[in-house]
């Protein structure tokens, strides 16, 4: 099935792992805030940004306890355009992801343009909106964590159903921060296996931890295609969804890590040797050489020969054969480098 659209593999060899910035709410209602993070992301790297985009009043009922709170923290419409706007004019090579969960504001990053959309896990069973997202012929980044398999493999189906645009499965623990112990990697391994679907890891770990860099690592190492990870402006603002989030400098470093585990990653197939590899093959692999002086006519034994490091390579020892029970047809000295013209 289909692979994410920046990358370069068919899983047949690694490629460049999609780098996805979610900003969450960290921009807490404000559009200042909001430029920074934005800023942080494309200077790092990021592949994407990704914005929580909706409609307060259709998102939470009001009696909600955490209504208040979350009010706050609403952008307006108007707002969220100036902000794409924004990145696009500062950041071009970055993707825009709209986490939608309303049809209104679907309708509104259609307006926009924005480039895929995100289904929360929270909204797995809703198939309103998973088929209004899917109509738009966009990629759906799928979020599956805390989520049964026939609920994955129903808005799956829902999904296709309505369109066959890209689809990438996004697992993460749903927990900020999220204990090490219970983020299940290899559960992600299963997915992908049963969806046959690109696979993406979404990390929510302890930022004031290393956690977040050497899970990432463990997850590219495992054959993920897609990591994503939170931003903020500033951890120590303390503020809503900061747990998890990386400070556009901590992101940076994130991304530098992610490339050099690429880079390291190298193909499956066999390549030529560089030319630190051939130099040091020319040092370190043993060579066939005379243990002894073999005077000329000398019928040679497995003992004449010994397997050494010389200055120069030659034949490997495993060519033994082509030497033990033949005449050599010169003075041999010992240690010198055994050539087949030296035996008849």
């Amino acid at each position: 099935m289909e692979k994410p659209s920046k990358l370069k593999n068919d899983k047949k060899e690694p490629g460049p792992t999609y780098i996805i910035a979610d900003m969450a709410c960290s921009h807490e209602g404000q559009p200042s805030l909001a430029q920074k993070i934005i800023d942080g992301a494309g200077r790092a790297g990021a592949d994407a940004i990704q914005f929580q985009i909706w409609v307060l009043k259709k998102l939470m009922v009001p009696q909600h306890s955490d209504f208040k709170r979350v009010s706050r923290l609403e952008l307006s419409q108007p707002q969220w355009a100036s902000l794409i706007s924004y990145t696009r004019e500062k950041h071009p090579h970055m993707e825009i992801i709209a986490c939608v969960y309303e049809n209104e504001s679907v309708d509104f990053c259609e307006k926009e343009g924005v480039d895929a959309y995100k289904i929360h896990t929270s909204d797995l069973s809703n198939p309103d909106l998973i088929k209004y997202v899917a109509q738009t012929g966009k990629r759906i980044d799928l979020s599956v964590g805390g989520s049964t398999i026939d609920e994955i493999k129903t808005a799956v189906e829902w999904i296709r159903s309505s369109t066959d645009s890209k689809m990438w499965l996004m697992y993460g623990f749903q927990n900020f921060p999220s204990p090490t112990d219970q983020v299940h990697l290899r559960y992600m391994l299963k997915l992908k296996e049963l969806f046959e679907l690109p696979m993406g890891y979404q990390d929510h770990s302890d930022a004031d931890t290393q956690a977040g860099f050497w899970l990432c690592a463990s997850a590219i190492g495992m054959g993920i295609d897609i990591l994503e990870n939170h931003i903020t402006h500033d951890r120590s603002f303390g503020g809503v969804d900061h747990e998890a989030a990386f400070n556009p400098d901590e992101f940076a470093r994130f991304i530098t890590m992610v490339r050099t585990i690429e880079g390291a990653l190298g193909t499956s197939i066999p390549k030529p040797f560089s030319a630190e590899e051939l130099k040091y093959r020319k040092y370190a692999k043993k060579s066939l050489v005379a243990s002894r002086d073999l005077p000329a006519g000398t019928r040679l034994t497995s003992q004449d020969l010994v397997a050494m490091r010389s200055d120069e390579l030659g034949l490997p020892p495993d060519k033994a054969d082509r030497f033990i029970g033949r005449a050599s047809v010169r003075n041999i000295q010992a240690y010198q480098l055994l050539k087949e013209s030296d035996v008849k």
